[in-house]
């Protein structure tokens, strides 16, 4: 993509530059990698560009994970400093939830788009009602000290979130909650293990796009290269700033901002399913 096509689409430029922003932010506030901003932004810039629907989707995932591994990577430093990244559950986590995210980046071709749209949205639910009612300590809570528990856990959160385009953290962080973490630590480190996921994803959608056509310009396989630096900078220098918001807001606060948001996102892509 020359100059001339890049300032014929500036709306979607300057689009992409208000998602890292945001993005980021979120990244840092909440330990999400910023894949549920990104996700669905980038899907429907896209989208508006006329690229097809099942591509797109595909296209925003990939280019998501790949996002979040500058993001993920700054803001798991920022809650590092303030002592909130759990490194034992790191250790026990990564290995696994690499697997099960390299998984799930290559099965990742098999689903149409509005399949992985309906994924992302039913997870979204889910996730934003377990952080209000908290079933999942209830069912999960007394198993915390098992280490096989934890890796089933990291090996479901890296395929989901392979299939969703997110670092991990809407996931993670209620599990890690669950196991009796902090909200604070647990978001933490959430964005630690993020950055595992999104490396993993990254490469999935890498091979599982490598020979698809009609891609938008600069792409390697699923992963768009424009989207991944301008989004991708942005995110990485805003992540700072949402973990800095985020040690200053109590714990009650910060469950009902994430869940939410994660309403807000699931409703958009039910929308996008339901009518195009």
């Amino acid at each position: 993509m020359d100059l001339g096509s890049l300032l014929a689409y500036w709306p979607f430029v300057l689009g992409l530059m208000a998602t890292g922003v945001v993005s980021g932010v979120a990244a840092g506030l909440l330990g999400i990698g910023g894949g549920a901003v990104i996700v669905p932004a980038l899907s429907n810039a896209l989208l508006l560009m006329g690229y097809d629907g099942d591509i797109v989707q595909h296209v925003a995932v990939g280019t998501s994970l790949a996002i979040i591994i500058p993001t993920g990577i700054m803001s798991a430093r920022a809650h590092h400093k303030r002592g909130a990244l759990d490194m034992d559950i790191l250790k026990l986590w990564a290995p696994v939830i690499v697997i099960g995210t390299f998984v799930g980046g290559l099965m990742a071709g098999w689903y149409s788009g509005d399949v992985l749209r309906v994924v992302f949205a039913v997870m979204a639910f889910v996730i934003a009602a377990n952080i209000v009612f908290g079933f999942q300590t209830r069912l999960m809570g007394h198993l915390h000290g098992s280490s096989l528990t934890h890796r089933i856990s990291a090996f479901i959160v890296g395929y989901m979130s392979s299939l969703m385009g997110i670092g991990g953290g809407s996931l993670t962080v209620p599990t890690l909650v669950a196991f009796g973490q902090s909200m604070h630590r647990a978001v933490g480190t959430s964005a630690a293990i993020g950055v595992a996921i999104a490396v993993s994803g990254t490469l999935g959608f890498i091979i599982s796009g490598w020979s698809v056509a009609n891609l938008p310009p600069l792409s390697f396989g699923y992963i768009n290269l424009l989207a991944l630096a301008l989004v991708g900078v942005l995110a990485a220098l805003c992540a700072p700033l949402g973990a800095a918001l985020a040690h200053r807001m109590d714990q009650k606060t910060l469950k009902y901002v994430f869940a939410i948001f994660l309403v807000a996102v699931g409703l958009n892509m039910l929308w996008k399913v339901i009518f195009g």
